[in-house]
């Protein structure tokens, strides 16, 4: 089945940083728009960051300047790359891939998570 498969989190200080990474199987990575988000204790889980298949861009207000998401389609990967860590970045951070269709039809994977904590 299709698998995503998130790594790279941990415990950082203030201002450090850290990348997870997300790794696709069993999906045509290529035609998937990739997003983080990210769910801390108590609250809705609440997007990050997406890139789209065709390589666009969009992130929430909160990391902006911060955090930077790409892809590589070579290694069915998603990265994201998170400098200047606060203490309100903790959560867990889940990839996501989704795909629509011409006719409607929607593909729609989550992995497991990664707890990333920032130090106070």
């Amino acid at each position: 089945q299709v698998q995503l498969v998130e790594s790279g989190g941990g415990l950082v200080q203030p201002g450090g940083s850290l990348r997870l990474s997300c790794a696709a199987s069993r999906i045509l990575f290529r035609f998937y728009d990739m997003g983080w988000y990210r769910q801390a204790p108590g609250k809705q889980r609440d997007l990050v960051a997406i890139i789209t298949s065709d390589g666009n861009t969009r992130y929430a207000d909160s990391v902006k300047g911060r955090f930077t998401i790409s892809r590589d389609n070579a290694k069915n990967t998603a990265y994201l790359q998170m400098n200047t860590l606060k203490p309100e970045d903790t959560a867990v951070y889940y990839c996501n891939a989704k795909r629509r269709g011409a006719t409607g039809w929607e593909r729609d994977y989550w992995g497991q998570g990664t707890q990333v904590t920032g130090a106070s």
